[in-house]
Order: C-alpha cells, then sequence, then structure tokens
C-alpha cells in the first residue's frame, strides 16, 4: 500500500488560498494492507482487533486487500464478482459502526451500572451521533486488489474529487491478476492518493526487477480525470529476502530481525534507487508476514515431515510505503488474523491538513481567475455549497 499527500503550497499553483486564509487541522489516518487469499470473509469474522475500533478512534480508514478472490482463469478473465467486495464492506460497515450503533440506541451502562440516555433517538437529538457514523466513499475492485476508503460522516461534507484509476500489470503485461486500484481524494484543501499493488511473486534473482518494473510501470499509466479544480494532482509519484532459506528459517526462529531485513529485497531496491525513490517505510519490528499454514501461526515448511507445493522462505511480504509533506507515521505493526497464509499489516498516521479560515476566504478563492466564470454577486452560503458538494460516488455496490 502507497500513501501520498500532495499539499496545495506548491508555488506553481498560483489560484489557491494563501497561507494567512489556512489553518491547519490534524486528523488521525488508519491504513492497512492485507493478503486474504482468496477467502472470503466468514459470517463470524471478528475485525474489531485488526481495526483497533475499541482502543482508538481514527478519522479515515483505508483498507487495501489482496486476492479477495481466487486468482483463477475464470476470475481473471470472466467479469467481476462484486459480491465478495460487498461482503467484505458489509463486514467492516459493521464493525467500524459497532460502538456507535450502541450510543445510539440511546443508553450504556455508568460506571455505578446505572443505565443513562444519551442523544436519545426518539427525541431528535441523534442528529451528532448519526453524523460520526463511518460512510464509505470509495470502493473499488479489480480482480482481487479492492481499496475502500471510509470516513466520519461528520467529514463527508468536506469530501471532494473522487476518482479511482485501475492499472493492470498482470498476464500479457496488462491483466488486472497483478497490478494496482488508486484512489484519489480530497479533504478540505489537502489532497490525498492510495495506491494498493499487488506485484508479482518470486524469490528468484531477477525477479525484483520484475516487481520494479511494475511498479514503474503503475507510477506511469496511472492518472485521475481532471477536474474543475485544476492543481488536482492527476498523476503518482511482495518483496522477498535475498537469503538462502534455509539461513533464513533460522535467523526467523532466533528473531533476528535486524540482519533479515539488511537482507530485504524492498529495502536493498529503495536505498540503490531503483524502486520508490523519495518514499518513506516506518521501522520494521514485527516477524515476516509470509507465509504460513492455513489457520496456524507456523511457518510454510516449519512442520518435519510435510511438504508444501512449493518452497516459501518466510518473507515481510505486505508494506505500507508513504510520501509527502505533512504526515507523521505513529505506528506500524501487524495483526494476528489467520483467515489466510498472510498477516494483515497497518499503519498509523497524523495528517495535517490546510482547512480555509473563513468563509470569506472560500469567496476570495472561487472568484479567483481559474473560477472568473462565477459571477461577483454570488454568496458565501453559495460559495459553502459549491465547496461541499457531493461527487458521484466510485463505489463496486
Amino acid at each position: 500500500m502507497l500513501l501520498q499527500v500532495a499539499s496545495l503550497d506548491d508555488p506553481i499553483k498560483p489560484n489557491r488560498l494563501s497561507n494567512d486564509q489556512m489553518n491547519i487541522q490534524k486528523y488521525k489516518l488508519f491504513v492497512s494492507t492485507w493478503n486474504v487469499g482468496g477467502i472470503p470473509p466468514p459470517d463470524d469474522l471478528n475485525l474489531e482487533e485488526w481495526l483497533d475500533t475499541k482502543t482508538n478512534s481514527y478519522d479515515i480508514y483505508v483498507l487495501g486487500f489482496q486476492e479477495i478472490v481466487p486468482l483463477s482463469a475464470r476470475n481473471i478473465l470472466g467479469p467481476e464478482k462484486s459480491r465478495i467486495s460487498m461482503k467484505w464492506n458489509s463486514v467492516i460497515r459493521a464493525t467500524l459502526n459497532k460502538s456507535r450503533s450502541k450510543t445510539q440506541r440511546g443508553q450504556e451502562y455508568s460506571k455505578q451500572g446505572e443505565k443513562q440516555k444519551l442523544y436519545p433517538v426518539e427525541q431528535g437529538t441523534s442528529k451528532e451521533s448519526i453524523t460520526q457514523e463511518f460512510q464509505c466513499i470509495i470502493s473499488k475492485q479489480m480482480v482481487g486488489i479492492l481499496v475502500c476508503v471510509w470516513v466520519r460522516g461528520d467529514l463527508q461534507r468536506y469530501i471532494r474529487h473522487r476518482c479511482v484509476s485501475c492499472t493492470g500489470c498482470g498476464i500479457m503485461g496488462r491483466l488486472g491478476n497483478k497490478g494496482a486500484v488508486s484512489v484519489r481524494f480530497c479533504l478540505h484543501e489537502t489532497s490525498f492518493c492510495f495506491v494498493c499493488c499487488h506485484l508479482a511473486s518470486g524469490g528468484k534473482e531477477g525477479d525484483e526487477m520484475h516487481r520494479n518494473s511494475d511498479a514503474m510501470d503503475i507510477f506511469t499509466r496511472t492518472s485521475f480525470p481532471r477536474c474543475l479544480s485544476l492543481d488536482m494532482p492527476q498523476k503518482i509519484q511482495d518483496h522477498e529476502i535475498s537469503l538462502p532459506e534455509a539461513k533464513t528459517r533460522i535467523l526467523v526462529e532466533q528473531k533476528e530481525w535486524n540482519i533479515l531485513l539488511e537482507k530485504d529485497q524492498l529495502r536493498g531496491e529503495v536505498s540503490e534507487g531503483r524502486a520508490f525513490e523519495g518514499w518513506n517505510e516506518g521501522a520494521i519490528a514485527f516477524s515476516p508476514t509470509y507465509k504460513y499454514y492455513p489457520n496456524s501461526d507456523t511457518y510454510y515448511g516449519f512442520i518435519q515431515g510435510k511438504k508444501g507445493k512449493k518452497i516459501r522462505a518466510p518473507a515481510w511480504c505486505d508494506r505500507i510505503l508513504w510520501h509527502g509533506k505533512g504526515l507523521k507515521q505513529n505506528q506500524y505493526d501487524r495483526c494476528e488474523s489467520r483467515l489466510s497464509d498472510h498477516r494483515p499489516v497497518r499503519a498509523i498516521f497524523t495528517a495535517k491538513v490546510e482547512v480555509p479560515k473563513t468563509k470569506n476566504s472560500l469567496r476570495s478563492f472561487f472568484l479567483s481567475e481559474r473560477f472568473d466564470q462565477i459571477t461577483s454577486n454570488i454568496d458565501c452560503y453559495q460559495m459553502e455549497t459549491i465547496l461541499t458538494m457531493e461527487d458521484p460516488a466510485y463505489t463496486s455496490y
């Protein structure tokens, strides 16, 4: 998963609100990537630990999945199966809004064990509670790749310019069994771009060059349609450990993560400038996320006498990279779901977002030369409506 933030303070964008017309507001972002190995979410799947809904509160969730369907010829060449993405979104929605739904029902237990009312629905005072529910603003699937973006309900009116772009790098260099789904949106006056990649696998010599080529292809071919705001950016700027398999397994058993990371292919390619130049990754202090036996905490090949179809050395195949101003990474870890042979990885960010100070600032902004078609007698209420109007949602359900 790649995250890029484009601040609108670039000198090549003259028609923007000046710094003295802006406030900076901080938002908490939850970003995660998970290869689910073609396994649909079971009815009893509990996502609370992964989405961290019990102990923390976030403003935006961006969730990237790989292999939500098996990568069979039928799924690659046939019509898209949106039923699975709809099921994942249904489970996510229920999890994110579970605690909020309890509040909406108007009752919770106090420390003394007594019930007290909070925003009772029947009295019509639940508006504030309702607007806090998470809403899916983007959901896009390409074969097995799915990206969905969820925001607090009260932020939805400040989201604009939602766009998606799909880039297939699989069979014949174009099909969607490998590649990326990219999404872009603007929160207030700051643009966010998220890219969920599923690159070619393999630990043989030269496989990393194939992945580098795919990554470059994704950056080159990904583009977003031009919108009314002419300064919105249109372009965006599985990795193995290169050690003998037996040596890798010994180091994994000894939890020598630093030694293993010295031979990590992705870090090597980035440091040599062959891929993702200028991108950042948090410190990895968790064990390799791939490959596990099904419903097990045991790495593939670590059970003596049990033969697998392929020899797979444990590796950090699930990663989150980021780029841009105003981002601070606060957490980078993995979760312990046994659903697939991968473990989900998540990162928590604080993002600084530019917010117009007043309606007068909005008025000046919309009456700048790039909006010269708007007459000067438009009032501030109309300005706010234009700024917060709903873009068509790009969804797969």
